[in-house]
Formats: C-alpha cells, sequence, structure tokens
C-alpha cells in the first residue's frame, strides 16, 4: 500500500511540473503567434546567388 502513495505522490509532483512549465511557456508568448507557423511552408525560399556562375 505504501508503494502505491508514493507513486501518486510522484505522478502529482511531475503533474504540478509539467503545468508550471506549459504556464510558464504560455507566459513567455511561446504560443501568440497562431497564424505563421501554418502558412510557413508555403513562403518561397530567396535564391541563392552563386559567384562562380557569374563569372
Amino acid at each position: 500500500m505504501s508503494v502505491i502513495l508514493i507513486l501518486i505522490l510522484i505522478s502529482l509532483v511531475v503533474a504540478v511540473v509539467f503545468l508550471s512549465a506549459f504556464f510558464w511557456a504560455v507566459k513567455s508568448g511561446q504560443f501568440d503567434d497562431t497564424y505563421s507557423p501554418s502558412v510557413r511552408m508555403l513562403f518561397d525560399d530567396k535564391l541563392k546567388k552563386d559567384k562562380k556562375a557569374n563569372l
């Protein structure tokens, strides 16, 4: 029975750690921009000019 209580306490500590990490991420602005990531793959990459090809 004591093993179950220890496991429950450990799981609660882990849950609190993940919940606090989530709130920290929200507070620091990790989830502010929801539009750009969805259309970033549609943007064209800029072409790199090869200096040797212009000779």
